[in-house]
């Protein structure tokens, strides 16, 4: 072997390395996650199963139900302003085992999954319209996870896209091409 040769593998090796410890910290964000919820299920009184999951570079943890989704309906409340205060607590819970920030994704009867659906539509049609008319679409504002889900839909259509104004009115501008 060469010296270039040995020095990839190395890389390699290295890179492998830390991707698995990556993922063990995540599924550590996961399962401490999943022990709080199912502790705030035991006190709401309802029933939920815990799913978990790696994304990326986060954990996705999953409340669902086998038939009830409707009781599980109040942890998301209206807009899912619900659902944002236990992910921010769910990650206080995380950090406070770990000491580290965590970026876990708390999704409850499958809101997120269906609000990433529309807002990847909704992104997709802003680009178009961006596309079409040769001027900047700006969209209502947005919580965080929203407008991540909006920009990485406006590069997929081959489009920049920014965010613009203050908390908790700040919005994705779609700039043309």
């Amino acid at each position: 072997m060469t010296e270039g040769t040995t020095t990839s593998a190395v890389e390699a090796e290295a890179a492998a390395s830390a991707d698995e410890s990556l993922i063990t910290r995540l599924e550590q964000e996961g399962d401490i996650a999943a022990d709080y919820l199912e502790g705030l299920l035991d006190i709401a009184d309802l029933d939920g199963d815990i799913d978990m999951d790696v994304e990326g570079d986060r954990a996705l943890v999953s409340i669902v139900s086998d038939g009830n989704d409707r009781a599980l309906q109040r942890l998301v409340g209206q807009d899912g302003e619900v659902l944002e205060a236990l992910q921010e607590l769910t990650r206080l819970a995380v950090h406070r085992e770990t000491g580290e920030r965590s970026r876990l994704m708390l999704d409850i009867a499958g809101f997120r999954a269906r609000k990433r659906e529309e807002l990847a539509a909704l992104g997709a049609a802003a680009a178009e319209q961006a596309k079409s008319t040769g001027e900047q679409v700006k969209l209502k504002p947005m919580t965080p996870f929203e407008r991540k889900v909006v920009h990485d839909a406006v590069a997929a259509a081959g489009l920049r896209s920014e965010s613009e104004g203050e908390e908790p009115q700040r919005c994705v501008v779609v700039l043309p091409a």
